[in-house]
């Protein structure tokens, strides 16, 4: 006797196979993305990224939230030497929180990155890995020599950039001292971009606001820092990028300048532009990436005044 009395019974017995092989499908594509959180610090450790009593830092909780939210596997990861095992070409993305030249040991003492490493990173992002960096990513590399008094961070190098620099697209020249953290408001230049959906432009944001520069021409610029009232001087400039997406070669690569305050890691804002940058790097969602630097911040290649201070 047939299992399915008559035909209705067996077409939706025939539909619900198919959803739920549709849904498989769809769980095996989500976990089969995986994302690095790379987070040495060879330069100034930040404390969204320390690991207190060999706990979890708040980066890699985050990311790892984020991850569960959307069925990926979060690798976290102080040790330089990723970059040249057989593992390291497993990821789908890699997201940076890092500080100073990772081909050094530096400030944390973790295993540093070898100039080979280094290469097999850029290659990878060329040949379609994802790239995200938050915050200190741009304060990675330096364009050298970089001396103790950092002038050579206010000159704008252009194509002669560190190579790790001219992927992510930008590079951090210093940051506000007196007060080191201002609220300013953010000019939200793509309102479509993945996670700003619904959300109005101008956003006001309390945050240490990095000072950046030597732009890539190919930006495609999601947010803006007015720089109209903030204290100090090297936010005396015109309004500049703050958060970029590009395409490196095959690669996205997705940049935040926010994420130096703990408490930021909990603000709803930032992990939407979070979230979102880091689905769009791994492909998990698209996005219209038209060039638009020259319009949305005119005065991008104004390089700010240096203070015999600064730092």
């Amino acid at each position: 006797m047939s299992a399915f009395p008559n035909r209705r019974e067996f077409l939706r017995a025939t539909a619900l196979a198919g959803a739920g092989l549709a849904l498989s499908n769809r769980l095996l594509a989500a976990t089969s993305k995986s994302i690095l959180v790379f987070t040495k610090s060879s330069g100034f450790e930040h404390e969204v990224v320390k690991r207190i009593g060999g706990k979890p830092s708040i980066v890699d909780d985050t990311v790892n939230e984020l991850g569960n939210k959307h069925g990926y596997k979060v690798s976290v990861m102080k040790d330089g030497r990723i970059f040249e095992s057989k593992e390291f070409h497993s990821y789908t993305a890699a997201v940076f929180f890092t500080t100073g030249d990772l081909t050094t040991l530096g400030t944390d003492g973790k295993p540093a990155m070898t100039p080979q490493g280094k290469q097999a990173l850029l290659n990878a992002v060329r040949g379609g890995m994802g790239f995200v960096g938050v915050h200190a990513a741009s304060d990675t590399f330096h364009t050298l020599p970089d001396p103790e008094d950092r002038s050579n961070r206010y000159v704008a190098h252009g194509e002669q950039s560190d190579p790790y620099l001219r992927m992510l697209g930008g590079e951090f020249i210093t940051h506000g001292s007196e007060p080191r953290l201002q609220t300013a408001n953010l000019i939200v230049n793509d309102p479509k971009f993945p996670g700003l959906e619904g959300v109005t432009s101008p956003v006001s944001f309390k945050e240490e606001w990095y000072s950046l520069k030597d732009f890539a021409p190919d930006l495609h610029v999601i947010l803006t820092l007015d720089t109209q009232g903030m204290k100090g001087e090297c936010y005396q400039r015109a309004p500049y990028p703050v958060t970029w997406a590009r395409h490196h070669g095959r690669g996205r690569v997705f940049y935040t300048a926010m994420g130096d305050r703990p408490e930021n890691w909990k603000d709803e804002f930032f992990l939407k532009v979070l979230d979102g940058g880091i689905r769009w790097a791994a492909s998990d969602t698209g996005a219209k990436l038209d060039v638009n630097l020259k319009e949305a911040a005119p005065g991008y290649a104004d390089i700010p005044p240096k203070s015999p201070a600064a730092k």
